[in-house]
């Protein structure tokens, strides 16, 4: 679909924002920042989103000035408390208990950045994702897979837990970890990728 043309750099070691990429098209380097990711008091789930994704391009984009550096990070909301990632199985289990038959919001924040030609931008995308409701061995069972265990909120629309969603509004893309749409839409713009018209092979 598309074809990097200009050193594309991940600021994260998530296989599914890799994914994400991998399947529009494009080669890039993985190269994940280190922060300290921990809300501040009082912080907005919207902005400790942008911050970290923000925090992990400016990390990256500091060692290769001249690549074009990706950062996201995505976070789980329930009446505007911060889901993270479940400590263990018990805490797995009782996040989705939490969220049965409830809508929350996934927020992504992302930022781009082109340190030498002094391109930079950030936003957030949100998704509203309503949950089934299903008895507690159902959801146990899911535990026991160990998917919950490096997904905030504990689950993976993708994976297995997709049988969990009654439905969603917005990007799904976002729910799994990138919203797709502004993030190919900015590379286009700056002329870091381009659609990759080679013929295709049978």
């Amino acid at each position: 679909m598309f074809i990097a043309a200009h050193p594309l750099i991940l600021a994260s070691g998530s296989p599914r924002r890799k994914d994400l990429l991998r399947q529009a098209g494009l080669t890039f380097q993985i190269l994940p920042a280190t922060v300290d990711e921990l809300p501040h008091p009082s912080e907005r789930p919207k902005d400790f989103a942008e911050r970290m994704a923000t925090e992990k391009t400016l990390q990256i984009a500091a060692i290769h000035p001249e690549a074009c550096v990706l950062g996201a990070d995505t976070v789980v909301t329930l009446d505007r408390r911060i889901l993270g990632k479940p400590r263990d199985k018990t805490h797995a289990l009782a996040m989705l208990k939490n969220l049965q038959g409830q809508t929350h919001t996934v927020i992504t924040g992302f930022t781009l950045m082109m340190k030498n030609h002094a391109m930079f931008e950030a936003g957030t995308v949100a998704t509203a994702v309503t949950f089934g409701t299903f008895t507690e061995p159902i959801l146990e069972s899911y535990v026991q897979t160990g998917e919950p265990m490096d997904k905030a909120g504990a689950y993976a629309i993708q994976g297995a837990g997709g049988f969990l969603i009654h439905k969603i509004c917005g990007s799904y893309s976002n729910v799994v970890g990138l919203p797709m749409l502004p993030i190919i839409q900015i590379l286009l713009k700056w002329n870091c990728i381009h659609p990759d018209q080679s013929p295709s092979h049978p």
